[in-house]
């Protein structure tokens, strides 16, 4: 009798949980399949995702059929296209972890050597513990934080006295080429305490090779979407190979270098602070470490170098670049900036970082800029290490999931006149200190794949454009049109190319030497 009425309770709580499980499919409350666009055999969605508009903004247009969140197929690749702001932060946050994967694909394999790098490499022990010591390399050297700001002053100063003098010639320059150069001196000053001059051979081999890498890396290109393509003849994979292999080079003589006259006692830059990080944790005997550190090579930290070199340098160099862009089309922010220069500052010394507090205005065009321009519309894809959800959607292991930053940063529900270049939006009422208006704003990331240079892009940002518009007026020559605000797609959205005047402001003609 009793094992009767057991039963009797048991097919009773089943049919319980199937008709509340019933109940929560009719009413749309339980776990479900992302809306989707049409697929087809061995190709997926390509078809749905043709026409003239690059994958970023044609992500936010979807969304009026599909929903801010929906799913595709890039051939045999499920991918979710997340296109608001509290899906993004349940990916980056909330679910950090479950969504800390990385797919392989073949242009970042060749960029990365197989992932053994931190922006690309999947999540593993080995990824864990690789993060780790690079996060404490960053800690050690950032113990000297004003020696930073020296380097990066010494750079701006260079970066002015180069405007100085093709002013002095009436020349209008190309701005690309020395703001990359100036941006990557800081880089190497840290990672190597080295730097270049204008026309260093080895810099233009820098150049040359990071052009070629934004131009064929990881733009979900065929090969990347059909593995096997790439024993076919492929132009572009081809010159990604000769464009990595230039700056293995170049990394590979300066690594050895390092590890030739290598001291514990004796810290000159990052790439010493990473040696003796992870020697450190290789030294350090307890169970976590040792499994952790297995399979963490000498071709990690090269990467490392490679990871800080090419977002280091690309993206700061980008934001800058359409700073420049949108300031020439707003004359009337840049002459607000100057104003709070003039005030704040003065004409007796340059701007240093403790400066920041006092310049509002110039820290939300900073903002301003990485929100209407977001220097990677499309963040590295997450891939789902397990069975798991957003929101109401369920996602299976092995989807690949896209924060579309694009839309975060244009959402019209978010922000007023999206579209308008406002660096107002980002100041209080009273215009004295700055705000967030918006939980869309995401411009470095979140979370456990959040952005490892943020604090010194900003470090960059602020000094280079204070440096500039203290001194200069910028402009395009007389009879140029304005430069384009579309923006060419790819891996960092990159402006278009142009000349600038630097004109420079009463009291500046001769370029002074100042210092931090």
């Amino acid at each position: 009798m009793a094992w009767f009425l057991f039963l009797c309770v048991f097919v009773a709580l089943a049919l319980a949980l199937l008709v509340q499980q019933l109940k929560l499919r009719m009413s749309g409350r339980g776990p479900q399949e992302p809306p989707h666009l049409p697929a087809l055999p061995l190709i997926g969605s390509l078809l749905s995702l043709q026409g003239p508009n690059p994958p970023h903004v044609l992500f936010k247009e979807l969304q009026e059929t599909y929903g801010p969140t929906y799913s595709l197929m890039m051939g045999s690749h499920r991918v979710i296209v997340v296109n608001h702001h509290v899906h993004a932060k349940e990916v980056l946050l909330k679910k950090g972890k479950t969504f800390a994967g990385r797919p392989r694909t073949v242009t970042t394999d060749v960029l990365t050597r197989d992932g053994k790098d931190i922006a690309f490499g999947d999540y593993s022990a080995t990824w864990r513990f690789h993060r780790k010591i690079v996060h404490g390399a960053l800690c050690m050297f950032g113990e000297g934080s004003a020696s930073i700001e020296k380097i990066i002053c010494a750079e701006a100063q260079s970066l002015c006295s180069v405007l100085s003098e093709a002013a002095s010639v009436g020349l209008a320059l190309d701005l690309s080429p020395e703001l990359t150069r100036a941006v990557t001196n800081v880089i190497c000053s840290l990672c190597f305490n080295s730097s270049y001059s204008r026309g260093d051979p080895e810099f233009e081999a820098m150049l040359s090779y990071s052009q070629g890498i934004v131009d064929t890396v990881a733009k979900d290109s065929l090969v990347d979407i059909f593995p096997w393509l790439q024993i076919f003849p492929n132009a572009d994979l081809r010159r990604l190979k000769q464009c990595v292999s230039i700056r293995d080079n170049l990394l590979q003589k300066k690594f050895d270098e390092h590890k030739a006259d290598y001291s514990d006692h004796v810290q000159r830059d990052l790439m010493d602070a990473l040696l003796r990080a992870k020697r450190s944790a290789e030294n350090n005997n307890t169970a976590e470490i040792s499994a952790e550190s297995v399979g963490l090579s000498d071709d990690h930290l090269l990467m490392t170098v490679g990871d800080i070199f090419g977002a280091g340098v690309e993206t700061t160099t980008t934001v800058l670049k359409w700073a420049v862009t949108y300031l020439i089309h707003h004359p009337q922010v840049q002459r607000r900036i100057q104003e709070e220069l003039d005030s704040k500052v003065g004409g007796d010394r340059s701007p240093r970082l403790s400066d920041r507090g006092s310049l509002p205005y110039l820290e939300a065009t900073i903002r301003e800029v990485l929100r209407i321009r977001p220097v990677a519309p499309l963040f590295i894809p997450h891939v789902a290490v397990s069975d798991t959800s957003i929101g109401d959607f369920s996602v299976r292991k092995g989807t690949r999931v896209i924060i579309n930053l694009w839309s975060l940063h244009h959402d019209e529900k978010e922000w007023k006149n999206p579209e308008l270049f406002d660096p107002g939006r980002f100041l209080d009422s009273e215009a004295t200190g700055l705000t967030i208006p918006s939980s869309s704003y995401l411009p470095f990331g979140a979370g456990i794949r959040v952005c490892l240079g943020e604090a010194l892009a900003k470090m960059e940002l602020f000094l280079f454009l204070s440096w500039i518009l203290q001194r200069f007026t910028l402009s395009v020559p007389p009879g140029h049109a304005l430069p384009s605000l579309e923006g060419k797609f790819g891996v960092v959205l990159q402006t278009p190319k142009y000349k600038v005047t630097a004109t420079p402001r009463p009291g500046w003609e001769r370029q002074r030497s100042q210092t931090c």
